[in-house]
């Protein structure tokens, strides 16, 4: 680890002035991604300015605005806290499941919700310093590309990175269209929705998200609806304790008798981003809740992927994801 240098910040405005006029300078808060960046010499911050004193962590329901009747969670908040809350546990059970799926009870008491979001690939040739990847340092190239990518990217990726993003808690946030609020030096505050929160790579994969050096994630906006009985996230990975997908699904489904009146998909472990299944949602639409269609709609979704050398066995573990946690989810989110 490099040396740097410690601050710690009082206000939330006096924390984002720091930040807005040291590129070099990062938010610590649970610390649980970006220490561990540090030690192997992946980030190189050479000030940190620990934002955990700032408040920020509330969780309440929305009484006005776009979103009356949803849920509010401040972005300093821990998983722990958010998970088990009521309001969660209550309306939105789906990303209670997510953050429980995501890691052990003492990386929940940790991490915030903020700092969940900001999660950095665990791409390995991201985190070894003596391979190439251009998200680490742009223009040396992307080892996985040719390399070994069983992990990786089957949407969304581009010749210069095919890395996917980590975060479990994220996937169920995009199936719930949740919204960002972030707060920038000069106190102007805007709303971004998770679809536009995240990027895919491009030309540019070592940008994660759309945030603007300087802006600090002060809340996650959750809309009301009417998901929370019929709702399932679904994690696949190589072990039963706390290992990154292989493939995720976040489902949730609105019916009226059998009919399918809403339905929400959100895919991760395949992309750098979490990956909406907007098609496969669209065809359940007036649909009965059947497997028959279920299954139409995870073939649809599918269809578009694009594995690389050693993970084209996710196309078909995708299909069966996004049909199990349907089914699970129209089953009141029971096996």
């Amino acid at each position: 680890m490099r040396p740097f240098t410690y601050t710690r910040a009082n206000d939330a405005t006096s924390a984002i002035k720091l930040l807005t006029e040291n590129p070099n300078a990062r938010f610590l808060a649970g610390g649980t991604n970006l220490l561990d960046l540090m030690k192997e010499d992946v980030e190189r911050p050479n000030t940190l300015i620990d934002i955990s004193d700032l408040g920020l962590a509330e969780v309440k329901s929305i009484a006005n605005g776009v979103n009356k009747g949803g849920v509010s969670m401040g972005g300093l908040g821990k998983n722990t806290d958010a998970a088990n809350h009521p309001l969660i546990r209550q309306h939105y059970p789906l990303l209670t499941q997510a953050i429980l799926a995501g890691a052990s009870g003492q990386l929940r008491n940790m991490a915030t919700n903020g700092g969940n979001l900001l999660q950095r690939t665990r791409c390995p040739y991201f985190y070894e310093v003596s391979m190439p990847c251009n998200k680490r340092a742009p223009g040396t190239g992307c080892g996985a590309r040719e390399g070994i990518n069983r992990m990786h990217a089957i949407f969304g990726w581009s010749d210069q990175c095919v890395a996917v993003y980590p975060s479990d808690m994220a996937v169920a946030l995009a199936a719930l269209d949740a919204v960002v609020h972030v707060r920038n030096a000069a106190g102007q505050e805007r709303q971004i929705p998770i679809a536009d929160f995240h990027r895919l790579p491009g030309n540019q994969p070592e940008k994660d998200t759309n945030l603007v050096h300087g802006e600090l994630i002060t809340a996650i906006e959750l809309p009301p609806n009417r998901l929370a009985d019929k709702s399932y996230y679904l994690k696949v990975r190589d072990r039963a304790s706390y290992a990154f997908a292989l493939v995720s699904v976040a489902a949730a489904l609105e019916t009226e008798g059998a009919m399918i009146k809403q339905a929400r998909i959100a895919m991760g472990g395949v992309a750098h981003k979490p990956w909406r299944a907007l098609k496969a949602e669209q065809l359940l639409v007036g649909k009965e809740a059947t497997e028959a269609n279920f299954n139409q709609a995870a073939e649809a979704v599918m269809a578009d992927a694009k594995p690389l050398a050693h993970n084209a066995f996710k196309v078909e573990l995708g299909k069966r994801s996004i049909v199990l946690a349907l089914q699970t989810a129209m089953n009141g989110g029971k096996l």
